[in-house]
Formats: C-alpha cells, sequence, structure tokens
C-alpha cells in the first residue's frame, strides 16, 4: 500500500470513528450485547491498517465514494463487515464493553442505519438458533424527557402542517422536514440540550413519525426479506437471506401493537376494525403487508407480516459464489435467455424462485421489449424498455376496481413484449401464458411444487387446466430448494430439466435432466456442452455453430461468470460485463483474462 494510500485510509477511519464513537458511548443492547469474538484473541485490541493491506483494493474502495449500485449489492457485504470491525478493533476494549449471554457467540454485526441503528446476530451451539440483536442509542433520563416533551409538541404541530414531499426524494425529504420542525420546537420554546443529545432525539422521533417505529432497523437491513409479529408480547420474527427465520430482541406490547397496526393500515390506505380486522396492505416501498387487529380472529393478539420489497439487485455472479447454481448451469441459461427459450423456475416457499428468475433476467438484451406481472411487485430489472405491472385490489370492498393477473396478461400481449415475464402463476392465467408462449413470446414465470412431475400434474389440473399440448412450449425447467449444508440453510438449484414434447406413443410430456444437484457432497453434474440437449442444439442451429463452435461459446461465458462470481463485481459491473459481451466478446474476454 502506497503511503498516500495508507493516509487517505486512515484519514477515512478517523472521521468515522469519531462518529461512532458518540454512537458507541450511547449504545444500548436491549436484553444481550454484542462482543468482540472471543477467537479473536488480544490481537483485537492492536489491529493496525498494515493487517489488511492484502485486501486493500476493495477495503479502500469499500471507505471511498461508493456507488449505489455497490452499496446495495449483496456481493459487498465481505467488504463492509471488514469496513466496520476494524473500526470496532480500532476503537479498542475501553470503549467498547461488549458481552453475550453465556453458551452464545456474535457471528456478525453491520450497521442499516449508520450511526445510529446496528445489527448483530449471535447464535447458540446448543440449541443451533441464531438471533437478530437490533441495537440503538441510550437516552439518559434528561433526554428520555426532551423526547417526550418535542415529541408532544410535535404532534401538536403536525396536527395542522401536513409533510408534504415535493420531489422524488420521497421519505427522505419527509424526514429532512422532520428534523427541520425539531429545529424550530427546540428554538421556539428554548429548550436546553446539546447537539448529541438532540440528534439521538432526532433519530427516535423520525423513526417513530416518518419510518417504522420499533421496527425501523429490520425493515432498513437489506438482508431481511419478511418482517412479522404473532402477537402481543412476542418477540418480532425476520427471515434473513443468510440466516433464515430469526428472533429478534423486539417486542411490542398490546397498546403498541394495537396502534402500530393500525398505523400501518392507515400508511397502506385501508381502515381496520373489530367489524372488519383484517386488511391487505401495499407500502410506498412496494412492499405487501398483511394485518389483524385484536384477539378475535388472531387469538393471541394483533398480527403483521410485511414482505419487504428489495432494493438489492442480485446477479447471477451472486448465486454462482454462494453455490445455488454453478457457473456452467448459469451459462447454459444465458444461452437459454439470450436464444429466446421460455424457463420456468419451480420450487417451495422461500426457495429462491422469483431471485433466479430476476437473475436470468439480466441477460436479456438492453433493448429488447420487455413486460412483467406481479401480485406483489419483486422484480427488478435494469432495462429501460420494460413495462412492469402489478395487480388491484376491489376499491372499497365493492368488486369494482379489480385487475388480475389474467386481465394484466391479456393487455400485454397486445403490447408486442420479446420478453413476458410473470411472478407467478396460479390460475386462470396459466392457460393464457402458455398461449403466448406457443405464439412466439419468450415467457418466464414461477410455481409452487417440488418436482418436474408435480409441475406437469399441476399444470394439467385445475384450476390452471393447461393442456398437454400447450405443455410443449415451455423448453425448461428449473428446480430449486431450500436444504441445510451442516447447520446452515442453504438454496440450491435441484436440477434443470429441458422439456422434449409429447411422446407419440405414451402421450406423456418427455423430459430429460441436464444438470443435477448431488446432495451427498454438495456437487453438480450435468450433460454440460453435449450436443444431447436440445436446448444446445436449437442454439447452434439458430446461430450456424458447429459443434466446437457452441463447446467454445458455452465455455467463454462458464468462464466469464465463474471469474466475475471470484472478484464479488458489484451489480453495475456485472450488467455491463453482459451489454458489452453481446456486442464485443473481445473486449470482455480481455478486460477479465479470458
Amino acid at each position: 500500500m502506497e503511503g498516500k494510500e495508507k493516509e487517505k485510509l486512515l484519514e477515512d477511519l478517523n472521521d468515522r470513528e469519531k462518529g461512532l464513537k458518540s454512537f458507541l458511548a450511547n449504545v444500548e443492547y436491549r436484553e444481550v450485547d454484542v462482543h468482540l469474538e472471543e477467537e479473536k484473541g488480544e490481537g483485537v485490541k492492536s489491529a493496525r491498517i498494515e493487517e489488511v493491506e492484502e485486501d486493500n483494493e476493495s477495503f479502500i474502495s469499500s471507505l471511498g465514494d461508493k456507488s449505489e449500485e455497490f452499496r446495495y449489492s449483496l456481493g459487498d457485504v465481505e467488504h463492509l463487515d471488514r469496513e466496520i470491525n476494524t473500526l470496532f478493533e480500532k476503537l479498542g476494549a475501553d470503549i467498547i464493553d461488549f458481552s453475550v449471554p453465556e453458551g452464545y457467540r456474535e457471528v456478525e454485526r453491520y450497521f442499516v442505519n449508520e450511526p445510529y441503528a446496528l445489527v448483530s446476530i449471535i447464535y447458540n451451539n446448543e440449541s443451533d438458533e441464531y438471533l437478530y440483536r437490533v441495537v440503538e442509542p441510550r437516552l439518559t433520563d434528561e433526554e428520555k424527557f426532551f423526547l417526550a416533551e418535542i415529541s408532544e409538541r410535535l404532534r401538536n404541530i403536525l396536527l395542522f402542517t401536513e409533510i408534504k414531499s415535493e420531489d422524488k426524494e420521497g421519505e427522505k425529504d419527509k424526514e429532512k422536514i422532520l428534523r427541520e420542525k425539531i429545529e424550530e420546537v427546540v428554538l421556539r420554546h428554548h429548550i436546553e440540550i446539546e447537539p448529541d443529545s438532540l440528534r439521538k432525539i432526532g433519530y427516535y422521533i423520525v423513526r417513530d413519525f416518518v419510518n417504522f417505529g420499533k421496527i425501523d432497523a429490520p425493515m432498513c437491513d437489506r438482508f431481511t426479506e419478511d418482517v412479522s409479529c404473532d402477537g402481543y408480547n412476542i418477540p418480532i420474527y425476520v427471515y434473513h437471506w443468510k440466516y433464515g427465520s430469526t428472533e429478534t430482541n423486539i417486542v411490542f406490547n398490546d397498546k403498541e401493537l394495537d396502534s402500530f397496526v393500525m398505523t400501518l393500515a392507515q400508511k397502506g390506505g385501508k381502515h381496520l376494525s373489530l367489524s372488519d380486522p383484517m386488511a391487505d396492505i401495499t407500502m410506498d416501498d412496494g412492499s405487501r403487508g398483511q394485518l389483524t387487529i385484536g384477539s378475535e380472529i388472531t387469538t393471541r393478539g394483533s398480527t403483521f407480516t410485511i414482505r419487504r420489497f428489495s432494493e438489492v439487485l442480485i446477479t447471477p455472479a451472486d448465486l454462482i459464489r454462494w453455490g445455488t447454481f454453478t457457473a456452467e448451469e448459469m451459462a447454459y441459461l444465458w444461452l437459454c435467455v439470450w436464444n429466446g427459450k421460455s424457463i420456468l423456475f419451480i420450487g417451495g416457499t422461500a426457495s429462491g424462485k422469483t431471485t433466479s428468475l430476476n437473475a436470468i433476467s439480466l441477460f436479456i438484451p438492453e433493448t429488447a421489449k420487455i413486460v412483467t406481472i406481479e401480485d406483489t411487485r419483486e422484480l427488478k430489472l435494469p432495462h429501460n424498455n420494460w413495462i412492469p405491472t402489478v395487480t388491484r385490489t376491489a376499491f372499497m370492498g365493492s368488486d369494482r376496481g379489480v385487475v388480475e393477473m389474467y386481465d394484466l396478461l391479456k393487455a400485454s400481449l397486445r403490447q408486442r413484449p420479446e420478453y413476458l415475464i410473470v411472478g407467478e402463476v396460479r390460475g386462470k392465467e396459466a392457460i393464457t401464458l402458455f398461449q403466448a408462449m406457443s405464439t412466439g413470446h419468450t415467457s418466464f414465470s414461477t410455481l409452487h411444487a417440488d418436482s418436474v412431475d408435480a409441475t406437469i400434474h399441476r399444470l394439467e389440473y385445475p384450476p390452471l387446466s393447461v393442456p398437454r399440448s400447450m405443455m410443449q412450449a415451455l423448453d425448461v425447467i428449473s428446480v430449486q430448494a431450500q436444504v441445510f449444508i451442516g447447520n446452515k440453510r442453504e438454496r440450491r438449484n435441484f436440477e434443470i430439466t429441458e422439456n422434449l414434447g409429447i411422446d407419440p406413443i405414451t402421450k406423456n410430456i418427455k423430459t430429460m435432466k441436464i444438470f443435477e444437484w448431488n446432495p451427498a457432497d454438495d456437487s453438480f453434474s450435468g450433460l454440460g456442452a453435449s450436443i444431447s440437449s436440445k436446448v444446445l442444439k436449437d442454439t447452434a442451429k439458430f446461430n450456424a455453430w458447429s459443434k466446437e463452435k457452441l463447446k467454445e461459446e458455452l465455455g467463454v461465458r462458464t468462464k466469464l461468470l465463474e471469474l466475475m462470481a471470484e472478484r464479488g463485481v458489484t451489480p453495475g459491473e456485472f450488467i455491463s460485463a453482459i451489454r458489452t459481451f453481446q456486442v464485443n466478446q473481445e473486449k470482455v474476454k480481455k478486460l477479465y483474462g479470458i
């Protein structure tokens, strides 16, 4: 590391340290505290910048100006962990007094709202369970008094003042306006308070007035997929992409929970009452929620489940790095997408179907016209020529205004899409989707089923009722599932199977496995570039490739994906490489040393 680089890194660390000291000196850990892992020993206290020189390139970039794509890439989690841990170690044990209950150890920590809210994941070896702990600033008795006083005065002001957002900043603009109102209250009423205390109080007011209150930290955590509450005085649970369903240290009492659920309903434009105790809501960010109020239909009290709309863009390189797919499997799917083959991802709940569907959609050519149809907004594409559509429920309890997937699918066919993506098929829209496939529209979708045979059976019978003759239009089925590798929950692609059409004698759908996962050693096997693959035969014929050329094209794509996975490329870098590859292979091959 050059002297100037080291000097700049130290300067950045010192700036971050100042903010962290203020935060760490006032940290309150509900129920348990974070701690420095015992395995790190005394070396933690004397950590030096030189010890991370081997990773200096990625480490420095994580401290410098990051693009939004990099900040929200799951691929940068290692960089963020390294940055935060180095800062904590640099502050030393005299500032940080962390401890955890006996039998637990901390496995990961990261900020979700820097420098105010921190998440720590701890693990119990005996019970084999992870716990999700939220750390927020501790308030003194005096600060609690000021928080209550300022909050009350703000409520009186906001009764007659509507916080409007006039630009595209949305919630950020609301937060800015609210902080201005806080300063206005402090000045008007001559409240004498330290700047650090005011910042902490401001955090809690913004958290409760504009954001999500007690669950704001998990709602800000880009690694949580669901946030749910089962009743009064019961810990909130989150579904973490890495640790699965995890208990938190957040609890609502009866009054808090009833009030919070009513607030969520209002944010979603719905009304809850004892006569109408259930509601489905859609939030401003696209997240969907299911709410109940009271104890009559949910006997342990009010409940909510929020399925978050993630801003994280997961790429095929991420799925390869996590072991969900191999690079060769992804290269095969790349050729499928590139050559207009229709693909169906199947699996159980939380098996990663939609994640994989979104990931392979990044292979779609940049200028191709895409229409997506969803019940819950989950898909996120970088393409400009993209029409995202979502279903709509009725207005005010009537049947008027309902827009179903079937309606959207029929409308989409009049828009001449080159790629049609349906979030999930589960009803009469299935026939229309397969009609679209039959008429040359490349289509991707997902379906709840645990095997290829179960998929064919489900498609053929009500309520989907797809004729067997139409099923021939589907080219590829990818089967996904959650599995345990050791004691860790992982997602794996069980198999990729091609649809060979109807057997003229038995009239059954013929299929052929192309890739298969081996659970014994967590490995994958398959035909690879074998020309016996119908899809690869069609690809070679369509592009006038010889067998050798087909093998070369599949091999180049496989190598490129392997290198991008190893390097942990950002979504922006991945998309740029794929788009450039489609017009100038040699440039990308030279860039990645292929």
